[in-house]
């Protein structure tokens, strides 16, 4: 399946769509459970983290995708650790004897999905391993259907899904929560730092202009995501949208010439 390339504007797509989740109240319990078990496994998550320089809640988000969060199944795929894997990947890990110990298979699942070599760990980048260790093919071939993986359980997934390999149904449902909701809930109760909710200059603009600048528009539909704010959407970053960004981030858009009486 072909790769999808983490853009500027995927990235302030991932931004987005975490600041504006919203869990759909009638999960709520099952969401707390999950964070519940999460929460008490923590020290398990940070030994594997360690050992791939990641977040721990990111080992323990697509644990529980992969393996409901069992502590006798393989990180890849949920095959027992009894014995190498025969799902794909099949035949992990490579090395060693099963029956294979819970972190050493998470530590060679990791390795296998390259997160060992991932340079950062901002949130975007976060969702972006996620949804990968997937598969892009909601991406890919039914982008009219945000990754259940992520945003199951969110007001951002309704339905429609892969019920087999290769076999799509737009009116089936997940039932598991996504792995992005996972996290949420996590920041929500204090388990980790808050994300910052600042767009990066280089995802979008964060400049004051006179003019219609380039990814302007892309800066004022995401400031009106925010209740109460309504701009219009027309690419120039003025007063208006500067007026948004102090709401929003705190400060005005660089360049703005009230910034050095702020």
């Amino acid at each position: 399946m072909p790769k999808v390339n983490l853009t500027n504007a995927l990235a302030a797509e991932y931004i987005e769509l975490f600041q504006t989740a919203e869990i759909n109240p009638n999960r709520f319990d099952a969401v707390d459970a999950i964070v519940d078990r999460i929460v008490g496994g923590k020290s398990v998550y940070e030994n594997v983290a360690r050992k791939v320089g990641a977040p721990w809640y990111l080992v323990a988000a697509i644990h529980n995708m992969e393996s409901n969060l069992s502590m006798a199944r393989h990180l890849h795929n949920g095959d027992p650790l009894t014995a190498r894997t025969t799902h794909v990947p099949a035949g992990r890990p490579a090395t060693g004897n099963p029956p294979f110990t819970w972190e050493e298979s998470a530590v060679d699942a990791l390795k296998g999905e390259k997160i060992d070599q991932v340079p950062d760990w901002s949130l975007a980048r976060i969702l972006y391993e996620l949804e990968g260790y997937n598969g892009w093919g909601y991406r890919l071939y039914h982008a009219h259907v945000k990754s259940p993986y992520l945003w199951s359980f969110s007001n951002h997934y309704t339905s429609g899904k892969y019920v087999a390999d290769g076999t799509w149904s737009d009116t089936a449902a997940s039932r598991q929560c996504g792995a992005a909701v996972i996290i949420k809930r996590l920041e929500q109760r204090g388990e980790i730092q808050p994300f910052d909710g600042r767009i990066p200059a280089r995802v979008i603009p964060l400049r004051y202009a006179n003019k219609v600048i380039d990814r302007g528009e892309d800066l004022q539909r995401f400031l009106n995501t925010f209740p109460g704010i309504t701009l219009r959407v027309d690419g120039w970053p003025g007063d208006s949208t500067s007026d948004a960004a102090k709401q929003v981030f705190g400060f005005y858009l660089a360049g703005d010439p009230r910034t050095k009486d702020d």
